[in-house]
């Protein structure tokens, strides 16, 4: 059993003595270019990355670090992507101990769960020290999706995958650059190892220049402001955020909540909170052994997930560092599937992360409704696409997570087509850019017409996607949860609708899938993608009536559900 706080325990703290002396609007004006700083990176990335995914979808984070490894501070992108970050570059500064082992202009990588990746093979930290004269006072840190890390399919996950060994290339924090040099052999292995190896070269080039740019300007901060200056500005943020935090627990109400979920698949996952005046508890302890496929997580993966639970829980602000997340406690067991141990297979971690976040969110939903609302459609739906190019003979892959419907609140309906609320502020692929970079057409995008998720504020409308095969030899990999149990509605709200995909065969028949690597997909098969409806809040008959003529207008609804569902008009 493990019981640890989830983070602080490296955090910067105080040194010995007094603190700088630095004026409050100092100590503001570096905080804010903190922020600054991190955004640029990401910017800077989002423009020079190779793959779609990262340049038009933001399958991607960047963040500051203090010296030992503390979120300092973060940019956009994915919430779970951040939240990486730190531990990865404390697992770096654990393996690198020895005199000399880190130096200026050395820039690291890590994409093994097992030594401080956190998440799949595909997921690839980069991280950079920054110095001021000898000392290292903190880290830049980026991390992104790669479309190919090598392994048994091409996209690098695979649903039959059984350990990781199988999943690709592992990176176990390594030196990638040292003292500004490349060391070839490491960018010769990675390019051996992958199946798209130019978009793996464009890609990390893209990150080296992002962690770069954050060193720079960091560094030019130091310069006009003073070394103290800035790692008492910095500490002082940290305790700003735990203040924060500790404040909102207090308002809270100080209880036990317990949930218990069946899922997809059959097995029951299992979870505690208990919320106290100085303190976040979450007891996953009780819960299955670690998945004999890829549908595992690594503690600091649960970690994560749970930090993004108390941030929404306590604080909206964009407020967001290592003292945050100091009043957390998670409790694990290990060699459970929130907390897998090597050898096992992550590939698809992130659909077990996100049914984690949303047991959590359920459990708490049920006894906070003002804060939550229902369940929305709760998956990454992540679709992998690929073969040869009919126009370039060259090999594509499509690696994209997918829109979906939100659930309704206690105010208003669920929002349509968006992200789920753990995958963060990222986009989808235009239509455009799909067909011009692939082999496929896009026949149709639009909201999902199924009914579902009736409410007196209902949930959020899903989507469809049907891309249209332009040659043969092509497969589809997937990996989608709520399939077979809907997201949830609350208050007396109805369940939503379920995600799936549909291959139609241009001979006419049809197959459903979830689950699936390496389906076979020839010229004029159509995929479709759906995604499901949010669960509605509240009871349906107390839906607005000139509110529901309105969704009869726009199509949101069908007559026959009117009288069924909502009593009528």
């Amino acid at each position: 059993m493990l019981d640890q706080a989830s983070a602080g325990k490296t955090a910067s703290r105080p040194r010995k003595g007094k603190a700088a002396s630095i004026d409050p609007i100092t100590v503001e004006i570096i905080q804010s270019a903190l922020q600054a700083v991190s955004d640029e990176m990401f910017a800077a990335m989002r423009k020079t990355a190779m793959s779609a995914i990262i340049y038009e979808v933001l399958d991607m984070g960047t963040g500051l670090t203090d010296a030992q490894g503390e979120l300092a501070s973060s940019g956009q992108g994915i919430p779970a992507f951040v939240g990486v970050l730190d531990k990865a570059v404390k697992f770096i500064l654990a393996k690198h101990v020895q005199p000399g082992a880190i130096e200026p202009g050395d820039v690291f990588m890590t994409n093994d769960p097992y030594h401080g990746g956190v998440t799949h093979l595909n997921d690839v930290v980069v991280a950079m020290p920054i110095f001021a004269g000898r000392e290292i006072v903190g880290w830049t840190a980026v991390i992104a999706h790669w479309n190919d890390v090598g392994g048994m399919v091409p996209g690098s996950m695979s649903t039959d995958a059984a350990e990781i060994y199988q999943e690709g290339i592992r990176l176990p924090a390594i030196k990638a650059i040292s003292r500004g040099k490349p060391i070839e052999p490491v960018f010769e292995m990675l390019n051996a190892n992958s199946r798209l190896p130019d978009y793996l070269r464009g890609d990390l080039w893209a990150a080296v220049a992002a962690v770069r740019l954050g060193e720079r300007r960091v560094i030019d901060m130091i310069a006009k402001y003073g070394k103290a200056a800035y790692i008492e500005a910095v500490r002082r943020y940290m305790v700003y955020g735990e203040q924060v935090t500790r404040k909102a627990l207090r308002d809270l109400p100080h209880a036990h909540y317990e949930l218990a979920e069946e899922q997809d698949d059959g097995r029951v996952y299992k979870v505690g909170v208990d919320i106290a005046e100085d303190c976040l508890t979450i007891d996953l302890r009780d819960n299955p052994d670690q998945d004999k496929g890829p549908n595992n997580i690594s503690y600091d993966g649960a970690l994560v997930v749970c930090q993004m639970i108390l941030k929404s829980l306590t604080d909206s602000s964009p407020v967001c560092n290592g003292g945050t997340f100091r009043p957390l406690r998670l409790l694990t067991k290990p060699h459970t599937i929130f907390h897998a141990e090597a050898p096992a297979a992550l590939g698809f971690y992130y659909e077990t992360e996100i049914r984690l976040y949303d047991l959590i969110w359920r459990c708490l939903a049920q006894f906070m409704p003002e804060r939550f609302g229902a369940g929305h459609f709760a998956s990454i739906c992540g679709t992998v696409i690929g073969g040869l190019h009919p126009d370039t003979g060259r090999h594509y892959t499509i690696v994209e997570p997918e829109l979906g419907g939100w659930g309704g609140l206690d105010d208003r309906d669920g929002i349509n087509a968006n992200f789920s609320a753990f995958h963060g502020e990222t986009f989808n692929c235009p239509a455009e850019i799909s067909e011009a970079r692939n082999g496929l057409f896009v026949d149709r995008m639009a909201l999902n017409d199924e009914a579902g998720g009736a409410g007196k504020h209902r949930g959020g409308r899903g989507v469809r996607i049907d891309y249209r095969v332009r040659s043969n030899e092509n497969f589809l990999t997937c990996g989608y949860t709520r399939s077979r149990v809907p997201p949830w509605g609350l208050a007396g709200g109805q369940v939503g609708t379920s995600n799936y995909i549909e291959v139609r065969r241009a001979s006419g028949a049809k197959e459903r899938y979830a689950f699936a690597t390496g389906v076979r997909l020839d010229k004029d098969d159509v995929v479709s993608i759906v995604t499901g409806q949010g669960g509605g809040f509240g009871d349906p008959r107390q839906r607005d009536k000139d509110v529901l003529r309105a969704d009869l207008r726009d199509g949101y609804v069908s007559r026959q559900e009117i009288d069924r569902v909502y009593g009528g008009l």
